[in-house]
């Protein structure tokens, strides 16, 4: 009995103590709790905003058949959006990309060929986005300062390359589903049931029922006393982390 009671007690104080470091551990450290969320480098997603404000946006990376036709029903409405445009598509189309520029939209970078950038190393992230700023710049003499990335994917790395660029990552907390051919209807019903003040919209030309859509979503939206800008409006300007900041759901906030 006294042996087994030799044995017992030494672990029982070593469980004590790796006890008693773990709950110290966890106090003196409470980032570890939710460390994703404070220590995650996150694009923006939206915008804190008091007042009815929002941005609509395109992806341009394929076809380019309803380009003109997007031009005509936001200059009907006189909405200007911002277009992401990856490098191989202006290289196809620089007269749409001009069109685009010359109507007032705003032209930002979406790549130069759509790669996933989570495998890039920061300096092929860098030539990466240099060689479309070069393309863009070359059609509207206006050098991007806002970067989407393809596919959405990004880490923190990929975050860290394009602000030290002195670009802005930026993501869409609404996201319109119009790759999926959805119907007009169901794409109309998915904006305005989730556009909120500082909303970022997400579409994409060539997208199958989008121009069906677009005059839809945006005489909704204006009736609920909605005000279109293009991002670099609606973003807040300054330094990551000190004008601003970046909450764990991606919504931008002044500092």
């Amino acid at each position: 009995m006294r042996f087994f009671l030799i044995r017992r007690r030494p672990l029982a104080v070593l469980g004590c103590l790796l006890a008693a470091a773990m709950m110290f551990f966890a106090v003196s450290n409470p980032a570890v709790v939710g460390a994703s969320a404070t220590t995650r480098q996150l694009p923006i997603y939206c915008v804190q905003k008091d007042y009815k404000v929002l941005s609509i946006s395109f992806d341009a990376a394929w076809g380019n058949e309803d380009t003109q036709q997007l031009i005509d029903i936001m200059d009907r409405y006189q909405v200007k959006a911002t277009f992401f445009v990856v490098g191989e598509w202006v290289d196809k189309y620089p007269e749409s990309v001009k069109a685009l520029h010359d109507a007032g939209h705003e032209i930002m970078s979406h790549s130069d060929d759509h790669a996933h950038f989570n495998s890039l190393s920061a300096e092929e992230i860098t030539q990466n986005l240099n060689a479309c700023n070069d393309k863009i710049e070359a059609v509207t003499g206006v050098r991007p300062t806002l970067f989407r990335c393809p596919y959405g994917e990004y880490d923190d790395h990929v975050i860290n390359a394009v602000r030290a660029m002195g670009m802005e990552p930026i993501q869409w907390d609404v996201d319109s589903l119009d790759w999926k051919d959805l119907s007009a209807q169901e794409i109309t019903r998915r904006v305005t049931g989730k556009v909120q003040p500082g909303s970022i919209v997400l579409f994409h030309n060539a997208a199958l029922h989008t121009p069906e859509a677009l005059p839809s979503i945006i005489e909704a939206l204006l009736q609920e006393g909605y005000t279109f800008v293009p991002i670099s409006e609606l973003i807040l300007d300054g330094a990551y982390g000190e004008e601003y900041t970046i909450d764990h759901t991606g919504r931008q906030c002044p500092a």
